[in-house]
């Protein structure tokens, strides 16, 4: 049976702190006009659900047009400061390790179920290198839905439909660093594993249902082992 793991992207394997409102401020001044006041609360959401608040925030209407706007004008944000994000950001330890291992482990496929743009994910892993093992094609990204457990959904669907088989819940492994990502996971009915890189302790992830937790990801073997 095939093992799905769907990696969540930022504080899990990697650490971009700082970036986004970064890119939010660009991307709103680019498609507004207005300066960026604030930001909401991103741990775990998506990228349509953020986008939305912070346009609302700043009474501009989001509507279709605008969140395209927006989605555009911040794929171009990351693309233009990947170098600073390479020097300025990093992979958190163990991810690559992790990634590779898995790639060589029979029966298991890895994908994304990550807040972010499908574009701005490549950008993110592939600053860091950690691009090479990770199915983009199958992944579930953060224009989907304001739901994450939906972004999850979608995932597998076109898992199973590039399969041609179903995938049933219990075989789908979720990795993330928020009680966001374990919600998910165990809307769905899948395996939630949280890893404490983010801001969420190992007792909140707990708290919070995960089946397993993880400090980080530097031991290969119990990651391994968590996913199994």
């Amino acid at each position: 049976m095939t093992r799905l793991v769907l990696w969540d992207i930022d504080l899990t394997l990697i650490d971009a702190r700082g970036f986004g409102p970064r890119w939010y401020r660009r991307a709103l001044a680019a498609v507004t006009g207005r300066a960026l006041q604030q930001m909401p609360d991103t741990a775990g959401r998506t990228e349509l659900a953020i986008t939305t608040d912070v346009l609302e925030n700043h009474g501009v209407a989001a509507d279709e047009a605008t969140i395209a706007a927006m989605f555009t004008a911040l794929t171009s944000a990351v693309a233009e400061t990947r170098d600073e994000l390479a020097q300025r950001g990093s992979a958190l330890p163990g991810a690559a390790q992790a990634l590779k291992a898995l790639s060589l482990e029979p029966g298991f496929v890895q994908t994304l179920v990550t807040g972010n743009l499908a574009e701005v994910a490549f950008h993110k892993l592939e600053s860091f290198d950690l691009h090479h093992h990770v199915d983009f094609e199958i992944g579930g990204f953060g224009a989907g839905s304001v739901h994450r457990h939906d972004l999850i959904a979608d995932s597998v669907a076109k898992a199973a439909d590039r399969a041609g088989a179903a995938i049933v819940p219990d075989s789908v492994v979720v990795v993330g660093d928020t009680p966001h990502d374990v919600a998910g996971a165990l809307r769905f009915g899948a395996v939630a594993v949280g890893v404490a890189t983010g801001s969420s302790t190992e007792a909140e992830l707990r708290a919070a249902g995960a089946h397993a937790v993880l400090p980080d990801l530097s031991d290969t073997g119990s990651v391994l082992a968590a996913l199994s």
